[in-house]
């Protein structure tokens, strides 16, 4: 076994006992390269991720490619879930180098003293291939390079540090140059992107964009009282939406999306399937159908979140990072079929209608490239209403018929030999998760969903709130690594998500404590907006504050919506003021990439006519009433939080701002604010829907 073994991440525990001398990244690492002065092998992947094993199979496995290894390097590998602060920084020095973009794995090689790169890739075959040179021999050509070129080293050494030094965004906006012109261009860009028979936007490979899709949500409602409404932005954010729902990126019979379709028309995927998609997923399509109606949407909803607490959730009530592409060393051999195996679980009946719905009566799809196997990965060829007319049966009796199928299929497919599972527990996507799973249960009225999400907030603030900090990551019993912007900001946007759907004065105090972290923690307090890194992390090569949105969405942006809606409730002007400034540092990106910044524009949209907040405060039960009549409707802009009137059911002291709203002796009232003005109390349902 090597420097691994002693690891808790599962990607770092695969690689534990290859022949390689393969090191975390920690001072004894860097220092052992310094002392002697052997140039860095730096490896940054993730378990779940198909290319990072087919290179651990193939060299980091075999003895021979070892031994060069280590002859020349100092060997680290990299979680990039663990560490995303160095997967930032080498990604772009990848792209600085290579000028094109990265991946995992992605293959460093760095400098000792100062751990700068000066050479790079993703994967590399063991045998010369697909016109690239075998490891090997990359591994022994940089090996002598930096020997004998040292000056070159050097040089390009400087000339990297001064390519990070002008990524950075300068000065801040004047408060007066905050409009609404980037919502505008965001529209624009997007309509000109969207794919208008598939949905999506661009072509192969396909992702989600969830960011892109909630944002056109919010441009509609904001426009749906104006003569022209937005009805192409409900259409496009419809469209994909719907698509995906009918295409291989989803999971017809667990539930559940996996990262991105290899095709325009969301058949094939990457089967990796990533709890930070089906987070911010689950919100979306909750909230279509709530918009729409459309049982498709609650149908996806409730089979995702389902997916996610029988699949997803760990003993101690949190949730797992992701489930592998791989099985049995073959990508997606877990979810494909051939047509002789369903009709061997499934009644003739039952055939007759999977076999339309899903392509077994088409072309195959997919083929297992191990086995030259021919194999049908399921999609939705026909409706159910299709199927219907074709058969002459009853669309009820179709659907009853699927659904008894699929069933059979799951149960089947439960005892095949699963993909990996990665069972750390982050602190970031655990948000996500936290986040949909409120919004769903509010919308599918699901109480357990809300159950699902408080018991993870409490696990989060029990196991990861370590000497007032938060930290990132959680396996086997233990919290670890320093806590990044995207842990803070993402469990701040949670909890206050899900205060709307049930209140804790517990939980709002932990959002106090988050807030508050990101201020003395994370804030650039000169030019605005939010470090990656908190102030006393470890000192790396660069120091990143990430604007743009990217796999999940921008800490920034997050940071600067959530913030604001918090300084609203509790008429905190400090977190209004750190929001604007974040808004400020982040005004040129947004001018320039507005589709590329769509949680900074979530929160210049409510910076710039701010959010609606009602709290009611009395009985819960006829309270509970009003949320839901004041949430029937999507309306992103609006938040309820329903207070109870008794002091029984409120186990801390409410903040200043929110105990003057008092609870009447008996019924209900409505305290209405938009932004910082607030209208007098309201006492009866009809006249607050009225207002």
């Amino acid at each position: 076994m090597n420097q691994l073994a002693d690891e808790t991440s599962p990607y770092l525990l695969q690689h534990a006992a290859n022949p390689v001398d393969w090191h975390p990244w920690n001072a004894a690492a860097l220092g052992r390269a310094r002392a002697e002065n052997k140039p860095i092998l730096l490896s940054i992947g993730y378990s779940a991720c198909h290319w990072c094993h087919v290179m651990a199979h193939e060299s980091f496995e075999d003895p021979a490619t070892a031994e060069v290894m280590n002859r020349h390097f100092i060997n680290i590998k990299v979680d990039r879930e663990e560490r995303p602060d160095l997967d930032k920084i080498y990604q772009t020095a990848h792209h600085f180098i290579a000028q094109r973009g990265g991946g995992w794995p992605l293959t460093m090689f760095l400098t000792p003293e100062d751990h700068v790169p000066f050479f790079g890739g993703t994967y590399f075959p063991n045998t010369a291939k697909y016109g690239m040179p075998s490891f090997t021999q990359v591994l022994e050509r940089v090996a002598e390079y930096y020997r004998d070129n040292g000056a070159d080293v050097r040089g390009q050494a400087d000339a990297l540090r001064e390519a990070f030094a002008r990524m950075e965004p300068g000065g801040s906006a004047d408060v007066s140059a905050l409009n609404g012109a980037p919502l505008a261009d965001f529209r624009d860009v997007t309509g000109q992107q969207v794919d208008r028979e598939h949905g999506g936007f661009g072509g192969a490979p396909k992702f989600p964009h969830p960011t892109t899709i909630d944002r056109l949500l919010r441009h509609w409602r904001s426009t749906a009282h104006d003569p022209q409404p937005d009805k192409d932005g409900l259409y496009f954010a419809a469209l994909t939406l719907k698509r995906m729902a009918e295409g291989g990126i989803y999971d017809h019979l667990g539930g559940g999306f996996c990262r991105y379709s290899v095709d325009r028309f969301w058949t094939i995927p990457h089967f990796e399937k990533m709890l930070y998609d089906n987070g911010p997923l689950l919100a979306l399509y909750a909230q279509m159908f709530q918009i729409s109606g459309d049982e498709t949407f609650r149908t996806v909803a409730r089979e995702t979140a389902d997916w996610v607490l029988r699949d997803m959730r760990s003993a101690e009530g949190a949730f797992y990072s992701s489930l592998d592409a791989d099985s049995e060393g073959e990508e997606g051999r877990f979810y494909v079929w051939l047509p002789e195996q369903v009709q061997s679980l499934v009644d003739a009946a039952e055939y007759a209608v999977l076999a339309p719905r899903f392509g077994l009566d088409q072309p195959s799809n997919f083929e297992e490239p191990h086995h030259n196997v021919r194999a049908w990965h399921l999609r939705v060829y026909q409706t159910v209403e299709e199927i219907a007319a074709t058969t002459g049966q009853p669309e009820s009796t179709v659907r009853r018929l699927l659904m008894s199928g699929r069933s059979k299929l799951l149960r089947a497919r439960n005892g095949r030999v699963w993909p990996g599972l990665d069972d750390k527990l982050l602190t970031s996507w655990n948000a996500l998760m936290i986040r949909g799973l409120a919004i769903a249960a509010r919308v599918l009225d699901r109480p357990d969903l809300a159950d699902a999400a408080v018991t993870a907030v409490d696990f989060l603030r029990r196991s990861l709130k370590v000497d007032h900090r938060l930290l990132a990551t959680y396996k086997s019993g233990k919290a670890r690594l320093n806590g990044y912007l995207d842990d803070y900001a993402f469990l701040l946007d949670a909890v206050v998500e899900l205060l709307q759907t049930r209140w804790s004065t517990e939980h709002l105090n932990f959002a106090t404590f988050l807030a508050d972290g990101l201020l003395e923690r994370f804030e650039d307090r000169e030019n605005g907006g939010f470090w990656f890194t908190s102030h006393d992390h470890e000192a790396l090569l660069h120091r990143s504050k990430p604007l743009a949105d990217e796999a999940v969405p921008s800490g920034n942006g997050v940071a600067a919506f959530a913030l604001a809606r918090l300084g609203y409730l509790l008429v905190e002007p400090r977190y209004l003021d750190a929001a604007e400034r974040t808004l400020r540092a982040g005004w040129r990106g947004m001018q320039e990439f507005p589709h590329g910044h769509c949680s900074l524009l979530n929160a210049l949209d409510e910076y710039l006519q701010p959010p609606e907040l009602i709290i009611l405060r009395g009985d819960a039960g006829e309270a509970g009433v009003w949320a839901a009549t004041l949430g029937a409707a999507f309306n992103p802009r609006r938040l309820v939080f329903v207070i109870p009137g008794n002091a029984a059911d409120l186990p801390a002291a409410l903040p200043p701002a929110l105990a003057s709203k008092t609870a009447p002796a008996a019924g209900v009232v409505a305290y209405v604010c938009r932004g910082t003005v607030c209208d007098s109390p309201v006492t009866t349902l009809e006249t607050l829907a009225r207002q």
